[in-house]
């Protein structure tokens, strides 16, 4: 029986690995290792660091592959030995590889334009003050979190902090294979229900903040964006920062007239690097906008649009008077909210892609 099973995960992992294009990533890895060791490589620091990280996350998926792979045919030696002493423990570790399969399959709904891109997060606290901010920041803690699990570096761009506590908004940015894939999942408004701590009655309250997932756009994807279309403006950073951050006019505000989008960034040592990160945030902003004014389209056409209102939350976190987590997208429902504001969010973000599927 452990045999059938093998040679059967044997060819769904050949099959998923044809999808996810192995060979492929191979080559590609060799050929980033081989410009890795040129030895003026570090010469451009921001390309190198980008090359470096591009090689451990490809060459990390593929050496997990492989691993699997090996793993699959260790077994089916093994099971063809019929050594009935090995059973029990051929068919704990076949049980064991095929959990890792189905973890490892989910990269096939990752199959988005934009789902291998960085990502680029904000958090917008909704009215309440507070109350609303200090959620924005648990929302800030548990997407760390999750994007720590990962593997992935995140930074910080840019803070508005709260007078009390937490952020009125922050900005960071996600390097790592499938950011945008995983985390696009969190775009929307998200509630929360709990007794609030800053409430001497120890009253109920109920909080709303604003999540924003944009794919960080290729260089190669041209946004035409005029240079009578913005105003620039320059401010003394208020963020965290080392000698001089805080004390020069290096934060950095970006408007695009036309659109109204906003863009500022604060966190980076130079007015020059504040300004490149603004201009990179907001072509991403652009380009989404066009995407979805061409979704909006489609769905005209097809009579099935509905704006994207404030009101209209994502997901409710419910801390009293019971524990929940409901996302209202995909009728995903549990009750660990708190497990998953530490950061596991793989479980929503996988309900998501299969509910995009299905849609």
């Amino acid at each position: 029986m452990s045999w059938e099973k093998l040679r059967e995960l044997q060819k769904k992992i050949f099959e998923t690995e044809k999808l996810l294009q192995l060979d492929t990533l191979q080559k590609k890895s060799e050929s980033l290792a081989a410009e890795m060791a040129a030895p003026d490589f570090w010469n451009d620091q921001n390309r190198a660091q980008k090359i470096s990280q591009d090689y451990q996350s490809i060459a990390s998926e593929v050496e997990k592959w492989k691993k699997l792979e090996q793993r699959v045919s260790d077994l089916l030696e093994l099971a063809a030995t019929d050594d009935e002493h090995m059973a029990t423990e051929i068919a704990t570790e076949t049980e064991e590889v095929e959990k890792e399969f189905s973890q490892y399959e989910f990269f096939l709904l990752l199959d988005g334009p934009y789902d291998q891109n960085n990502a680029i997060v904000s958090i917008h606290a909704g009215s309440g003050g507070t109350e609303a901010q200090d959620w924005s920041a648990m929302l800030l803690r548990m997407l760390l979190r999750f994007c720590e699990k990962q593997g992935w570096k995140t930074k910080i761009i840019d803070e508005s902090r709260g007078q009390e506590a937490g952020y009125k908004s922050v900005t960071f940015e996600v390097a790592g294979r499938y950011a945008y894939g995983y985390l696009k999942s969190e775009h929307g408004v998200h509630r929360l229900v709990r007794i609030s701590p800053f409430d001497a009655e120890k009253m109920r309250h109920t909080s709303f903040a604003l999540v924003e997932v944009l794919p960080e756009v290729a260089e190669e994807i041209k946004i035409d964006i005029k240079p009578e279309d913005l105003r620039i403006d320059t401010f003394m950073s208020g963020g965290k920062g080392g000698q001089s951050v805080n004390t020069t006019y290096s934060a950095v505000r970006i408007v695009h007239i036309p659109t109204g989008i906003t863009v500022s960034c604060q966190n980076e040592r130079s007015q020059t690097q504040n300004k490149e990160m603004a201009m990179k945030i907001l072509k991403s902003r652009l380009h989404l906008l066009e995407e979805q004014k061409k979704a909006k389209e489609r769905q005209e056409l097809r009579g099935e649009y509905k704006s994207a209102e404030w009101g209209n939350q994502i997901r409710s976190y419910v801390l009293h008077p019971y524990h929940m987590i409901n996302d209202h997208r995909t009728e995903y429902k549990a009750t660990n909210p708190e497990e998953v504001l530490e950061g596991d969010l793989l479980p929503l973000s996988e309900a998501y892609l299969r509910w995009m599927k299905k849609g």
